[in-house]
């Protein structure tokens, strides 16, 4: 077989294409592959021709140089592709079969897999629980912005979509249950959103926006959304949400009183994580800040969902504490408030297939929310940069021009 072409992470603010080895059915050395993994047999896994790949906030916090990720790392934990190879001990998939790739590694065989929690595998890292693709302390496990790549487990993992033809009309939508609408959806339910909830999110991009739109999925009488940024808020606008700019508008409970007309929400949800800013125009990184806020206006007895990504090793943060992952969180209002606060990595399998009937159905627009936006593999670059200054759109790469 031919080679492959996959975007990589070189240095702060800096990713490239580069030529690269075409995947086999074994993890091989590499930047940021395990010790451990390194030789690993995968003949319960795949090959797939990648069809779309998605730019994820969540790769932005390795390439700003926020994380160890060593340079020569495949990025891309989003992956939608065609099986065109199959491992000896595959039963079920076959080739040809079109796929959504959920972004956790998840075995199938250990305690956590057999409860759902696949977020938390226990053998695919052999540092500690739950893996991803082409993410830094994640186990190794070569990134999907490429034109092919390898997925283990592929039984066990992958949602086959039941009609090709069917799913790439519809594939801008479906490329999103890899990661960001399960997310979101996670997000959502975690922060018990039901009919009738007021909601508010921390954060408008892809996440926040997703969560957005799950919360209205699930029957939220209001979601409120806030940012710093105004073309992001104004997408969450475009589809039905109330905003708050939070840099003009720094008190977030004054703004939430004028909306609903009290200062709190039944719930909220931090679409943010460890690279939080300060509510106003002249207040830097303060990482603490949604935790914070959300925990003041939510209401007693509430509950927190938290897809927002914390970090344990953090190099350019503000200070020794943040650097290891320790946030100055006022915990004792929360326990005050009787919250519930539900985080770590989304398990994607416990959403992924129903959020697929609600996106064939026409019930869920994600693509539209998100404001999906198609590019090639070259333009990849370029949109991490754009991705890093604060446009709103969700990028998908096209690698092989396959998609109308």
């Amino acid at each position: 077989m031919g080679g492959n072409r996959a975007v990589v992470y070189s240095k702060p603010g800096i990713v490239e294409v580069r030529n690269t080895d075409y995947p086999e059915l074994v993890l091989k050395d590499g930047p940021g592959v395990n010790p451990l993994n390194v030789g690993r047999k995968c003949e319960h896994g795949v090959i797939l021709k990648v069809i779309t790949t998605n730019i994820c906030g969540s790769d932005q916090h390795m390439v700003r140089g926020r994380t160890t990720a060593p340079s020569g790392l495949i990025l891309g934990h989003e992956i939608t592709g065609e099986v065109i190879e199959v491992g000896r001990d595959v039963e079920f998939i076959k080739k040809g079969d079109l796929v959504s790739v959920p972004f956790n590694i998840a075995c199938g065989r250990c305690r956590s897999c057999k409860e759902r929690n696949t977020n938390v595998c226990l053998n695919v890292n052999p540092d500690r629980p739950g893996s991803a693709y082409g993410y830094v302390d994640m186990g190794g496990w070569v990134g999907g912005q490429s034109e092919y790549v390898m997925v283990p487990y592929a039984d066990f993992q992958l949602l086959k979509f039941p009609d090709k033809e069917k799913a790439m009309e519809k594939i801008l939508d479906l490329t999103m249950l890899s990661d960001i609408f399960p997310t979101g959806y996670h997000g959502a339910v975690s922060a018990g959103v039901r009919p009738g909830s007021t909601v508010y999110v921390a954060g408008a991009g892809p996440v926040g926006l997703a969560a957005a739109h799950s919360a209205q999925l699930l029957g939220a009488a209001v979601v409120i959304v806030g940012d710093l940024n105004a073309e992001r808020l104004a997408q969450a606008r475009s589809f039905g949400c109330e905003t708050v700019n939070l840099r003009e508008h720094p008190n977030l409970s004054e703004q939430i009183d004028q909306i609903l007309g009290v200062p709190e929400v039944d719930c909220a949800i931090d679409c943010v994580g460890f690279e939080a800013s300060g509510h106003g125009k002249d207040h830097g990184e303060a990482p603490a800040t949604v935790l914070n806020s959300i925990m003041e206006i939510t209401r007693a007895g509430g509950r927190l969902g938290i897809p927002g990504l914390y970090v344990t090793g953090d190099p350019g943060a503000v200070d020794e504490d943040s650097k290891v992952g320790t946030l100055k969180i006022r915990i004792g209002l929360g326990w005050a408030k009787s919250h519930t606060l539900v985080t770590g990595q989304t398990p994607v399998m416990q959403y992924n297939r129903d959020l697929m009937m609600a996106i064939l159905s026409g019930r869920a627009q994600i693509a539209k929310a998100v404001n999906a936006t198609l590019i090639s593999l070259d333009a990849a670059p370029q949109a991490y940069q754009d991705f890093d200054r604060g446009v709103s759109r969700k990028f998908v790469i096209d690698p092989h021009g396959l998609v109308k």
